[in-house]
């Protein structure tokens, strides 16, 4: 799916080869610095290399319309955002922002239930806790269904027995759905149990991966 060569960015990544492939869970983990972050973003094109190569599908990501591309590679970063208004004008809003059809209640409620997050529909966002609001960015992104789901730290504000409860659920739903999961975490146990390929970034001088 994914192809990396020679890429160098900003003496934070020096990475000679990497693939990531397709309809897996790859969990990157590593040091505060080492990168991870900057990865994913290059995998969507919010940042670009400095130098090397970026392949989706083995098409060159300079090719690819950066907006159509985040589309189907789409990121949760580590601090979830949302907006003024009820749980279900937050789910809403994703689907609105990327020109995707609205969905039924129901499949509001379904995405809610996935994330373990007992609200109503009609609850106002911005009371929810940390990890609440981390839960409802989950539910959000299911919604739209990308090909790949790039998450930065998705379950940092949960307690370890509550986000592999979340987590496992999430990633059932998405390999039903036939998609990738490419996560940062600093979970050794969630990554222990849900990674099917595991990448470990580590920060040297260099920035070498």
């Amino acid at each position: 799916m994914f192809r990396l060569e020679k890429i160098i960015y900003k003496g934070i990544l020096n990475i000679d080869s990497m693939k990531i492939s397709a309809n897996r869970v790859t969990c990157l983990t590593g040091e505060s610095g080492a990168g991870k972050t900057s990865l994913l973003r290059l995998l969507n094109r919010m940042n670009e290399p400095d130098s090397g190569s970026v392949f989706y599908q083995d098409q060159l990501l300079d090719n690819l319309n950066p907006i159509e591309h985040r589309r189907k590679v789409t990121m949760l970063s580590q601090t979830p955002f949302t907006i003024p208004g009820t749980i279900e004008e937050n789910l809403q809003l994703g689907l609105e922002l990327t020109d995707r059809e609205q969905k039924s209640k129901a499949e509001f409620v379904k995405a809610l239930d996935t994330v373990q997050l007992q609200k109503s529909l009609s609850d106002d966002a911005e009371i929810l806790s940390g990890g609440e609001k981390q839960r409802l960015a989950l539910a959000r992104l299911l919604l739209l269904k990308p090909e790949v789901y790039l998450l930065d730290e998705p379950t940092a504000a949960l307690d370890e027995e509550t986000e592999l409860k979340v987590m496992s659920r999430f990633l059932a739903e998405v390999k039903r759905g036939k998609g990738t999961v490419i996560m940062i975490t600093h979970s050794k146990q969630l990554a222990d149990i849900c990674a099917e390929k595991m990448i470990i970034l580590k920060k040297t001088k260099e920035g070498d991966y």
